[in-house]
């Protein structure tokens, strides 16, 4: 899967079905060249999941659920 089919899924939070928004960025490690994290545009309320600019949501690797033809699903520790 490449990053510009990624950035057209929608990432919906499976905890209460809301839209989080989509993939504007991601945090790859430096050294085994993984992603550590999905970084889309929104807010939240857990300053926990925040990373630098606060227009910005850090979603950790490990919150994936699962990544669909159209969505992807986060678990709900990683939604706000």
């Amino acid at each position: 899967m490449t990053y510009s089919e990624l950035r057209k899924k929608d990432i919906i939070c499976i905890g209460d079905g809301r839209l989080m928004g989509r993939v504007t960025d991601l945090e790859i490690d430096p050294v085994d060249g993984r992603i550590r994290a999905l970084i889309t545009a929104g807010s939240c309320g857990i300053s926990g999941i925040f990373h630098g600019d606060k227009n910005q949501l850090t979603i950790p690797w490990g919150q994936i659920a699962c990544i669909g033809d159209d969505v992807i699903l986060v678990s709900a520790g990683g939604c706000c």
